[in-house]
């Protein structure tokens, strides 16, 4: 977790020493200002990656923590390793001497990061978050985000597809894009379409608007923010090995490897290599993964720096776009979830390279300046099908064809200062900062294939011959973000009352500069204030309540050439929330209750005026439990449960005011339970997950939906010590009974959830 804390040294922190210990203050991500050219062949990464991994791994010594709980809490400059894991959190935690980070099973951390507010914990933190360890990713055997953060939270919602050309989520009821996933705090670093989690400590999610906390993201999404945190080295050597088979016959494997340097282990080096490649559960679609990463960490007594370098490749082969239904068809039966109903000589090819730095100096025991910069650049390409129609009621469906490309350039950076001050009995805790975010886009490809429409059948399709590659140039585009934040953290009567005031100005320019071949220039440049208010009451050690208003932000749209108004440019739009929650922790029985009112501006044209205009507008109204439990030792429970109402209000077509908004389930609830049993050279932990979603709507006029459905999986790890080291066998069932059910996917409307899966992995630390 990148988060330094703003402390006094104890010599000087007063009556508010115990407090400002344990608070800690904003974070960053950051990048490396001259971008490195990537490693361009992926076998050499990953060989890289293992020759790198081999020369990594020599002894050192482990500096052992105090555990006497008798003493106050300390800032440690290194974390607690966990070689059973592998997990190392950074330097920049503060924790109560001897206390613990992690939740029990230790899927998830206490803490997570709030934007330029830093790291706090969950009973700290005036705003509903969940925060996923690297243990929950690989005993999950999590191949991307989405497998993580909507495993068991009640309130992120994915159709369950795989092998499409994006992964899919929503929060709280509004789809959120993948490239507005911050890496370190920053936008536009971490892979573009489809992460691999093997790189990352920790992710988190932020439920909720962020535009106060993180700035405008590049996409707009509007109802969470999911951050990446990269993993850094441990204070012990790691080596760890882990082959991976997922069904019908992918196979590959992962290495994670670090060590620390230095007298006083000041230098880290993390490694870390992905290769999987093979056919998947679905028949004709073949998925391949590969990354190879490298985290570079120093910290001194008052500065710390930190960088990271990747590249990602993703591919499928019969990739899933899913189909529309035509006028007045009904929604037809799934077929076997095992069939790919879009061309199985379609592909999608994403190829991310990123690299960033980050550095922090203590000016003073009070305050802090930080600085980060990164780069990164995604070539894209797809071939297939850009919608494919229903035509009757018995599963015929007609496919047109595409083909689309994109070269993609990005530059994100933060610079800042935060601090710390008393007046009188309260303390602040302020922060002020600038984020800069810029990229530029070249399009190429051609929307439809006339020659190439192929009509079929879903149940039983056949396909044709592939379609060769030839895109020509479509557009050039250009997206630039800067804004300037500040806020203050105030607390009042012990700690026991905080509350946070915030504001920023938000500036977003964009210019389309050429299309189709000819010079254009439509240029974008607005501006917009955004503020935001949070309170939390401690009302015990274990209960904590917390209010909330804040806002989010989209780039406001452009009057059509055909309204009457045009051109007229709206300002960015604005995303509003407001939310009360309560929190209670009882070391086994950890709860989070929430209940939130989000409203999200729509636009469309007045068909009386002919005039664009920003009325529309989706309610969001919800409430949603999560919990984690261990009711006995041997026994662990996560999960939670949802109730979402998104209403569409203010719009244009009055006859479809108050209904339900197409895609989002009204309710969810999910359940995973792990119980272990001693065996004699070990420990097996059998597990099983389940989750529950009701029907969803596909139109505005809520005539057509799809029903709810329920979803098991199961299965069963293995944790001993073999030769002295620890080995961990790991065997899954997703989708046990194999359950046909339709999703609605992002740019149509149904696609076919996973089909059974199988999942073994074996990882052995060296």
């Amino acid at each position: 977790m990148y988060c330094v804390s703003l402390v006094n040294k104890e010599k000087s922190m007063g009556k508010h020493a115990h407090h400002r210990r344990q608070e800690t203050l904003p974070a960053v991500r950051h990048r490396s200002k001259n971008f490195l050219h990537p490693v361009t062949s992926s076998p050499k990464a990953l060989i890289l990656s293992i020759a790198s991994a081999m020369l990594l791994y020599t002894p050192v010594i482990y500096a052992k923590p105090a555990d006497d709980k008798a003493k106050p809490a300390v800032k440690k400059t290194a974390t607690e390793n966990t070689q059973s894991t592998g997990e190392a959190v950074l330097a920049d935690v503060v924790v109560e001497a001897g206390g613990k980070t992690t939740y029990s099973g230790g899927f998830v951390a206490k803490d997570s990061r709030l934007g330029f507010l830093g790291n706090k914990t969950a009973m700290e933190t005036p705003f509903n978050t969940v925060s996923y360890t690297n243990k929950f990713v690989e005993d999950s055997q999590a191949r991307n985000v989405t497998d993580v953060i909507a495993a068991t939270d009640p309130s992120v919602f994915t159709n369950g597809a795989i092998g499409g050309w994006s992964e899919n989520y929503y929060i709280r009821g509004f789809q959120s894009d993948t490239n507005d996933m911050s890496m370190n705090g920053l936008f536009g670093i971490a892979p573009y379409y489809r992460t691999p989690p093997a790189m990352f400590s920790r992710i988190e999610v932020l439920k909720g608007p962020s535009a106060l906390l993180n700035g405008m993201p590049p996409a707009g999404s509007v109802a969470g923010t999911v951050n990446l945190v990269s993993k850094r080295a441990g204070n012990e050597p790691l080596l760890r090995i882990t082959p991976t088979y997922m069904s019908d016959s992918q196979w590959g494997g992962t290495i994670d490897a670090s060590r620390r340097f230095g007298q006083n282990k000041q230098f880290g080096i993390r490694v870390n290599g992905v290769y999987q490649d093979g056919s998947g559960p679905v028949r004709k679609q073949d998925l391949k993964t590969q990354l190879g990463s490298v985290g570079l960490d120093w910290r001194g007594d008052r500065a710390r720096v930190s960088a990271d370098i990747y590249m990602a490749n993703d591919k499928v082969d019969g990739v899933v776009r899913g189909i529309n239904l035509g006028k007045n068809m009904k929604v037809p039966s799934p077929p076997n979830p095992k069939t790919l109903i879009n061309p199985d000589w379609s592909y999608v090819s994403n190829k991310d390279r990123g690299a960033m730095v980050r550095g922090e100096f203590d000016i003073t025991n009070n305050i802090t300046a930080y600085a980060a910069f990164g780069r990164s650049k995604t070539n894209y390409k797809y071939n297939g099908a850009t919608s494919a129609n229903l035509l009757d009621n018995k599963g015929t469906i007609q496919t047109i064809m595409a083909q689309l490309a994109f070269d993609l350039d990005k530059k994100s950076a933060d610079v800042g200062f935060k601090g710390q001050f008393d007046t009188g009995p309260v303390n602040h805790q302020w922060v002020v900062n600038t984020t800069y975010y810029k990229h530029n886009q070249h399009d190429f490809g051609v929307r439809s294939i006339p020659w190439a429409t192929w009509v079929t059948n879903m149940y039983d399709p056949t396909w044709g011959k592939s379609v060769p590659f030839d895109v020509p140039p479509i557009s050039r585009s250009s997206l630039q973000l800067r804004s300037y934040g500040m806020a203050d953290i105030m607390s009042f009567m012990d700690d026991k009352l905080q509350l946070t005031l915030g504001l920023r100005y938000q500036e977003v320019k964009s210019d389309n500069l050429s299309l189709m071949g000819k010079p254009v220039l439509t240029e974008y440049k607005k501006h917009a204030l955004t503020p935001g208010v949070a309170i939390l009451f401690k009302a015990t050690d274990h209960v904590s309540l917390y209010g909330n208003y804040i806002e989010g932000l989209t780039k406001g749209d452009s009057a059509p050439i055909t309204a009457a108004n045009y051109p007229k440019v709206f300002a960015p739009y604005k995303t509003k929330q407001t939310e009360l929650g309560i929190k209670w922790d009882y070391g086994n029985l950890v709860n989070s209750l929430s209940i939130f009112n989000i409203k999200k501006p729509n636009s469309y044209t007045d068909l009386r005026t002919n005039e664009f205009t920003s009325g529309g507008q989706q309610r969001n109204r919800g409430i949603e439990w999560t919990f984690i439990a261990s009711p006995i030792e041997t026994v662990r429970l996560i999960g939670g449960a949802s109730y979402i109402k998104p209403e569409l209000t203010r719009l244009a077509n009055h006859a479809n005011e108050g209904n339900i908004a197409t895609g989002v389930a009204k309710l969810q609830g999910k359940l995973g339970a792990e119980w272990d049993i001693k065996a004699a050279a070990g420990i097996v932990t059998l597990s099983a997950n389940a989750t529950a979603v009701s029907k969803q709507y596909l139109n505005q006029e809520n005539s057509l939906s799809v029903p709810g459905h329920t979803v098991f999986d199961i299965g069963a790890r293995y944790n001993a010590k073999v030769s002295g080291h620890p080995f961990t066998l790991r065997a899954e069932v997703k989708n046990v009974t194999n359950k046909a059910y339709w999703g609605m996917p992002r740019l149509s409307n149904l696609s076919l959830g996973a089909p059974r899966t199988f999942l073994l992995s074996g990882s052995y630390d060296f």
